[in-house]
C-alpha cells in the first residue's frame, strides 16, 4: 500500500486532471497539508479517499471529501495576503489549506460552534504546524467582527440565507462562498458565490449542488 505522501501526490494530480485544482498555489497547498493529521484515528487510513468521514462532535460533523476544498477556494480565488474567515472549522483541514494559500502576509480566522469539534480541530492545527490560525469557539453565523473586514469568507455549513453579519464583515472588493438551502433537501443545497465589487455592488451565482450539515446559531437553522 502506498504511503500518505504518495497518496497525496496522486490525489492532487487527479484533481488537476479533473479540473478541481486549477492554480499551482492550490496544488502546492494540498501537497503541503498532510490530510491524515486531520482525520479521526478510526478513519486515518482513508485520508485520501474521495468521500467525507466522521469527526468528533455531535454526530453530524465530518471532514469533507478532499475535492470540495479546491472547489471552494478556487472559486474564492484565495491568494497571498488575503484575510480569510472560515465558518465551521470542522477538522481544521480547510483552515490549514487556507493558511498555505494566504501565506505569511495573510490571516486565517476560523469559527466553530461545537466545543468537542473545536478542540479536535485546534489540536490538529497545532500538531500540523498551523498554530497561527486564529481559532474561535462561538456562533459562526455572527462571524468574527474583531478581525473584520475579510477579503474572503467561506461558510462550510448550509444556511437559510447568507447571514447578514457575514455580509457586513466582507470587504469591497471581496468574495463569499456558502451552501444555502434546507439541510434535509433531497436535491442538496445551492453552493453560492457572492462577489462584492469595489463600488459595493454585489452579484451572486450558483456553482453547483452540494450536501452540508446545517448551520447552527442566531442566523442558522436553529440555535445551539
Amino acid at each position: 500500500m502506498p504511503g500518505f505522501d504518495d497518496m497525496r501526490r496522486r490525489m492532487v494530480e487527479q484533481y488537476k486532471r479533473e479540473g478541481y485544482v486549477k492554480r499551482r498555489e492550490m496544488a502546492d497547498a494540498m501537497l503541503n497539508v498532510p490530510r491524515e493529521l486531520f482525520m479521526d484515528q478510526a478513519y486515518v487510513e482513508y485520508a485520501y479517499y474521495d468521500q467525507p468521514f466522521p469527526i468528533p462532535g455531535d454526530g453530524r460533523q465530518t471532514i469533507s471529501a478532499p475535492y470540495m476544498y479546491p472547489i471552494f477556494y478556487e472559486a474564492l480565488g484565495v491568494r497571498q495576503g488575503d484575510r480569510l474567515l472560515e465558518i465551521g472549522t470542522g477538522s481544521g483541514y480547510g483552515a490549514a489549506l487556507a493558511r498555505e494559500l494566504v501565506g505569511s502576509k495573510g490571516k486565517v480566522v476560523t469559527v466553530e460552534i461545537n466545543e468537542v469539534t473545536f478542540e479536535f480541530a485546534k489540536a490538529n492545527l497545532t500538531r500540523a504546524g498551523y498554530s497561527d490560525v486564529i481559532a474561535v469557539l462561538g456562533d459562526g453565523s455572527l462571524g468574527f467582527p474583531e478581525e473584520a473586514p475579510y477579503d474572503k469568507i467561506c461558510l462550510t455549513a448550509t444556511a437559510p440565507d447568507i447571514p447578514p453579519p457575514l455580509l457586513e464583515q466582507l470587504s469591497a472588493p471581496g468574495r463569499l462562498i456558502a451552501p444555502v438551502g434546507q439541510p434535509s433537501s433531497l436535491f442538496g443545497q445551492d453552493l453560492r458565490l457572492l462577489t462584492r465589487e469595489k463600488d459595493g455592488k454585489m452579484k451572486t451565482m450558483t456553482i453547483m449542488q452540494v450536501v452540508y450539515v446545517p448551520l447552527l446559531g442566531k442566523h442558522g437553522w436553529r440555535e445551539r
